[in-house]
């Protein structure tokens, strides 16, 4: 039997302006977005915007939800009146706290706010059981320390003696996956907008906040009471709830959009069409809210099949159509992958699985049938 030539042609890395992104697996926002901002900073010299911001309020909404009339794509689904409390609440006396399910991009939300008002993203902290003070605020370069005593130069900044110095957005994730104790690192700050650095002679020991910090936290639900936050740091917080999207068409356009730009990145030219992201996404929406579309019972998962492990099955399932398949997505490749986004948490996840498509997609006609017939990778 003859080989089937492949007309795919490998990837070649390109030449030009965009090399360094090309060259990363995920650039930051504002590198991945920086003609974006600069077109949007061009056309924001007459706007209001608060002291040590790089946009108005104005242009960081555009940024976020796009704007046709600039050539900005949009890039979370969202409500305006929820987007625009967010970043009032950045330019007042008190954090941002995001909290949602796990995969309601909220950690995305929180790097577009500080790529669009500071220009930089990274300054972030990433909560966990071992997280420090040193990780938090600063630490000592100890070979330093010990020949030269403590100074500016043996001292090693942190994201937030960073975000204070240069008046930029700190991002802290998932912060109650820290200890009271270590969370509570942000009372005075938050308060104060002061570190104190008692190691330092009188007039360094104090390090003020520059117009433009501030500090957006997320948490998700799934980990609320782990390590509840302190009444007193909750009062230093504006919170706001990021919900999953309502509607199956905004859903399924950012699905798409997202699976093929991050394709794209990875120099993979296969797309995910809109007649498998229909699939994809209704399997997803189905399985989460725990009931069909015309309102049939479902049993729930343990596992949160949430918007962005849709996209991360797209994706995956692109990869394998590529280097295993004929260079185009089929039904097949997403139920091979569905069911790494399902068996997380509880075996009997794959199991509730099996029985939506016995019972639902079995039903089901069109693109639904090869859909059904796939099902042989649940075994």
């Amino acid at each position: 039997m003859a080989k089937r030539k492949s007309a795919r042609k490998p990837a070649v890395a390109s030449q030009g302006p965009d090399d360094e992104r090309q060259e990363l697996q995920r650039p930051a926002a504002e590198v991945l977005y920086a003609e974006e901002l600069a077109r949007l900073q061009a056309a924001d010299a007459d706007q209001p915007r608060p002291h040590g911001w790089k946009l108005s309020p104005l242009s960081v909404l555009n940024f976020v939800l796009g704007s046709e009339d600039l050539g900005i794509r949009p890039k979370f689904v969202g409500r305006r009146g929820f987007l625009e409390r967010c970043i009032v609440a950045l330019a007042t006396n008190r954090g941002l706290m995001l909290i949602g399910e796990p995969g309601t991009a909220k950690s995305y939300l929180s790097e577009l706010l500080a790529a669009a008002i500071s220009g930089d993203s990274t300054l972030t902290i990433q909560g966990s059981a071992g997280t420090t003070e040193d990780n938090i605020r600063y630490s000592w370069n100890y070979a330093l320390l010990v020949a030269e005593g403590p100074s500016e130069k043996s001292l090693v900044p942190a994201p937030l003696y960073h975000g204070l110095k240069r008046g930029q957005i700190v991002r802290f994730e998932e912060i109650t996956r820290c200890p009271l104790e270590i969370q509570d690192t942000l009372l005075s700050i938050l308060s104060d907008r002061v570190m104190k650095i008692p190691e330092l002679s009188d007039s360094s020991s104090s390090l003020y906040a520059t117009n433009g910090f501030n500090v957006i936290a997320t948490a998700n639900t799934r980990d609320r009471g782990v390590n509840e936050m302190s009444a007193a740091l909750k009062r230093r917080f504006n919170f706001e709830t990021v919900h999953p999207i309502a509607e199956l068409a905004e859903e399924m356009a950012l699905v798409e959009r997202e699976t093929n730009q991050m394709l794209s990145r990875a120099t993979v030219p296969v797309t995910l069409s809109p007649q498998l992201t229909e699939l994809l996404v209704t399997t997803f929406r189905e399985l989460r809210n725990a009931k069909t579309g015309d309102g049939k019972g479902l049993e729930s998962l343990s596992t949160v099949l949430s918007t962005a492990e849709a996209v991360s099955t797209g994706f995956a399932a692109g990869i394998h159509a590529y280097f295993y398949g004929s260079g185009e997505v089929e039904p097949g490749h997403l139920v091979q992958h569905l069911v790494g986004s399902v068996l997380k948490d509880n075996p009997d996840d794959l199991k509730k699985l099996r029985h939506y498509f016995n019972h639902v997609v079995k039903a089901r006609r069109g693109a639904w049938k090869p859909f059904y017939e796939a099902r042989r990778h649940l075994d």
